[in-house]
């Protein structure tokens, strides 16, 4: 039996703005539905969506024989995408998701809490008195300024390390045109080269950064090769600041629109509020898997290389699991939440970005009690990610 179908095309301005009507009606069809434009099967239900995330017969990485040939001239992005445990399925991914946790431990992340809480003050005491774009004076800067740091590669280096990233996170969205491919291949020969350089000198001259941790963590006498090191490098960089950044924008917006209640910022209610913004209005709305054989899931009979979309913000709004999820409640349990994912594949980052939102959302609204938008603000048309074009503020 086929699926019921739905037309939406992912770059539709209404949609962009307001995508959880959508989300909605998909719902009501079932766990499955066939999004046309897609031309693929999409996960409406957080129990459809966790189930796939977590099933090992579907993954990222695609199945051999089914893959489109790389053109030339995306050969340096896709030489990335080649190393990036983003992409890889066990045993590829689980070595390097080994190694790079002995690196990217929960101890060195807490000790980055007084450095996240110092830049925070520092950006507020920058703030202009007159009215100013809180994504790129706050929002920006914290997550791209931190992993820079914690790489120990040098922080004025932040704007292109920035650039290179917005590049090549572009292959993700879906309205990409063919200057967007090339500069994201552009951007990740870059990168790339200008991290190779930097793993040779820290092979060289050690330091206690994440660089020279992850050259030095081995698993059962594996190490990290270059390119691995370069890939992982870029994934932290590229993965944590594009969400942190539209979680962070989505979340003051939707702190002010609710008028930021003092209980909802304060530190035995913050963890809450950080899952309630995750949930409400996560910053990526579309994962992909491929389905690694043939499987029946939910009624649907899946072959193997087909792909399906796990819309992990209509997950984030089914009522099933959350009561009235198009109203912001940060005094609801919101851990279920699926914005960092699930399965092998849950965000290694994650970590670290509730702890640079937690600090972030504190200082902001006790340093600046009164701050709202002065305009509407607007999301940007970058489907399958969700945040704000700018966040015009006046303290």
């Amino acid at each position: 039996m086929p699926l019921p179908g739905l037309n939406q095309s992912p770059t539709d301005l209404d949609f962009v703005q307001n995508p959880y009507p959508f989300y909605a009606r998909a719902r009501a069809l079932g766990p499955l539905v066939h999004w046309a434009d897609y031309g693929m099967a999409a996960t409406t239900t957080h129990a459809a969506t966790n189930a796939i995330l977590r099933d090992r017969r579907f993954g990222r990485e695609v199945p051999p024989g089914t893959a489109p040939a790389i053109p030339d001239r995306l050969a340096p992005f896709y030489a990335i995408e080649a190393h990036s445990m983003l992409e890889l399925e066990p045993p590829r991914h689980t070595r390097l998701r080994a190694l790079v946790l002995r690196a990217f431990t929960s101890r060195r992340i807490a000790a980055l809490g007084p450095d996240i809480d110092a830049l925070c003050h520092q950006l507020v005491d920058s703030f202009p008195n007159s009215e100013f774009d809180l994504l790129a004076a706050y929002c920006t800067p914290i997550p791209v300024i931190i992993i820079a740091r914690l790489l120990g590669v040098p922080e004025t280096m932040a704007p292109e390390l920035l650039a290179w990233s917005n590049a090549m996170v572009s292959m993700y969205q879906a309205r990409r045109t063919p200057e967007m491919e090339q500069a994201a291949a552009d951007a990740a020969r870059d990168f790339s080269g200008f991290l190779r350089g930097y793993v040779d000198q820290r092979r060289a001259t050690p330091a206690d950064d994440l660089i020279t941790h992850l050259i030095a963590a081995e698993e059962d006498g594996e190490k990290l090769s270059t390119d691995e090191l370069i890939s992982t490098c870029i994934l932290l960089l590229n993965a944590g600041h594009e969400a942190t950044v539209h979680t962070l924008g989505n979340g003051v917006k939707a702190l002010c629109d609710n008028g930021p209640k003092p209980e909802w910022l304060a530190d035995d209610g913050i963890d809450n509020t950080v899952e309630e913004i995750l949930r409400h209005d996560p910053p990526l709305h579309m994962f992909t898997r491929h389905a690694y054989e043939d499987v029946t899931l939910f009624g649907h009979d899946f072959r193997r290389g087909d792909q399906v979309a796990c819309l992990l913000a209509s997950a984030n709004h089914d009522p099933a699991v959350f009561a009235d999820p198009q109203h912001f409640n940060p005094a609801r349990s919101a851990k279920s939440q699926l914005g960092f994912g699930a399965g092998i594949h849950f965000c290694v980052g994650a970590p670290l970005a509730r702890l640079e939102l937690k600090i972030a959302l504190q200082t902001l609204f006790r340093r600046c009690p009164g701050l709202c938008p002065c305009v509407p603000p607007a999301y940007a048309s970058s489907y399958h990610f969700h945040g704000l074009e700018q966040l015009v503020v006046a303290g």
